[in-house]
């Protein structure tokens, strides 16, 4: 039986990190990579992973670009391809075989073994820890704030893992979490946050993040999704939790409040280089070491952990008093004491003094008596 033209023949791909490390070395996102290419975001995702491969000729379209995009001293590494078969004369002319999809590939996903959830865990901290630690020094402007949100926003994926796991877009969610918590207002109540971070040497760069921290947290937000990560209008709508309309006026207000300070950034290309270049500021030199994904486990595990004792020690300690009150409560209804009245008819009280004539009379006649009264009167039987 012979191989079809289309696997014997298929451009050679570099592996699926060193895809990604093209494109970003490049400054492009996968919205721009998935329009040259002619497939959506999603897919060159899949390829960037290592979870599909693209055949036919989106493949052939995604080899050339990989090619552009690879420096001319440097030759990439590429995936072994087995040796096509010596096809025998044919008989008779074959059948044009229908090109395959690139987003349904049954026999590559039956062939990839099954991750753990700890390793599929470690694989998405690997692939977004980086950039997401350069986006939210891009929001905030603090390093440490940076690492904390980026480390408490693995915590909870690692906790609510069976739900990120089937989620379409794992790498969104954790974006979406480090965001809010990054942008809490409560930060401003810590004393280590009143402190600025040493800003970017450069001027113009310094003058940049000076403009983007004094922007609203949604119009940042906004335009850090857009113009700096590509993502589309739809989509950032719906990240922001805003609506389309809404998220438009967002991301013109912040263009414009940018440009009224660099005219020469009203280029979404210029911006977005721009961006990037910012966010590359917050290196791995200025910030703390990143954790390993086993720390995060087990922190996130720990965290978990304490957080539930302190539940079943706040139950217990609400049933304690329960039962308490339903002890000592009483058990029939008592009325309350009526407030006191005021008595009318009762003579004021005398103050002592001398006395007058007629209780100096009674005070003898009292004195003359017997002490212990008249005699007692006894009953006379009939």
């Amino acid at each position: 039986m012979t191989q079809s033209p289309a696997r014997s023949f298929a451009s050679p791909l570099p592996p699926p990190k060193e895809r990604r490390r093209l494109r970003q070395a490049r400054s492009l996102s996968q919205a721009e990579v998935a329009a040259r290419v002619g497939v959506t975001p999603k897919t060159v995702h899949s390829w960037e992973t290592g979870r599909t491969t693209p055949r036919g000729r989106r493949r052939e379209a995604y080899a050339r670009l990989l090619a552009e995009l690879a420096p001319l001293d440097a030759k990439p590494e590429v995936e072994p391809e087995p040796e096509p078969e010596p096809e025998p004369e044919p008989v008779a002319e074959p059948e044009p075989a229908a090109e395959p999809v690139a987003e349904a590939e049954p026999v590559a996903e039956l062939s990839t073994p099954t991750l753990t959830p700890a390793q599929a865990f470690d694989a998405l901290y690997s692939f977004c820890e980086p950039s997401l630690v350069r986006q939210t020094y891009l929001l905030t402007g603090r390093r440490k704030l940076a690492r904390e949100s980026v480390d408490r926003a693995f915590q909870l994926a690692w906790q609510r893992w069976p739900e990120v796991a089937v989620d379409p877009d794992p790498a969104g969610w954790v974006r979406a979490v480090a965001y809010e918590y990054a942008l809490s207002p409560w930060h401003r109540m810590r004393l280590r946050q009143r402190r600025p971070d040493a800003p970017p040497a450069a001027p113009s760069d310094r003058r940049l993040l000076s403009v983007l921290l004094s922007l609203p947290p949604a119009y940042r937000r906004t335009l850090l999704l857009h113009d700096g990560l590509g993502i589309g209008l739809p989509e950032t709508a719906a990240e922001t939790e805003a609506s389309t309309v809404a998220a438009a006026n967002r991301l013109l207000h912040a263009r414009q409040a940018i440009a009224e300070h660099f005219p020469d950034l009203m280029d979404p290309q210029e911006l977005r280089r721009r961006l990037t270049r910012l966010m590359k500021l917050a290196d791995k030199e200025r910030l703390r070491t990143a954790p390993k994904p086993v720390t995060v486990r087990i922190s996130s595990e720990r965290r978990a952990q304490h957080w539930t004792r302190a539940a079943i020690a706040f139950t217990i300690l609400l049933v304690t008093a329960t039962a308490i009150t339903v002890k000592t409560a009483p058990s029939h209804y008592e009325p309350p004491v009526p407030p006191g009245e005021k008595i009318h008819g009762v003579p004021p009280r005398a103050v002592p003094g001398t006395l007058s004539d007629k209780e100096q009379k009674l005070r003898a006649k009292l004195k003359s008596e017997s002490a212990n009264g008249p005699e007692r009167l006894i009953p006379q039987s009939h």
